[in-house]
């Protein structure tokens, strides 16, 4: 199994709208992920750092869940253009990706 991880680093005058992100974006995301490979899907919004108060270094993030790494290869090429371009709707912050095997 794989995890695409998602992280939108936090900062001043970025702007994240989390109830676009967890409503809409991810509705859409799991409509057209889910008959490509998709298995399970998880959204967050980010707190704070490891000390009491501190910012978080990520406003927000999401884990998406495929079998292999060729579905998730396949579901982006169907689907990824079309995700990609939702994200304005939501924030103005250049999303990092990591794909990793997990245990």
């Amino acid at each position: 199994m794989i995890c695409v991880s998602v992280s939108y680093p936090g900062g001043p005058g970025k702007r994240f709208d989390h109830e676009y992100y967890q409503d809409k974006h991810r509705a859409l995301v799991v409509d057209r992920l889910t008959s490509v490979g998709l298995t399970r899907i998880e959204m967050d919004k980010g707190l704070s750092g490891m000390a009491p108060g501190s910012e978080p270094m990520f406003t927000g993030g999401g884990r998406l869940y495929f079998n292999s790494i060729e579905e998730f290869q396949h579901a982006m090429a169907a689907h990824g253009a079309e995700l990609m371009a939702d994200i304005p709707n939501y924030t103005d912050i250049t999303p990092q990706f990591q794909v990793s095997e997990t245990a």
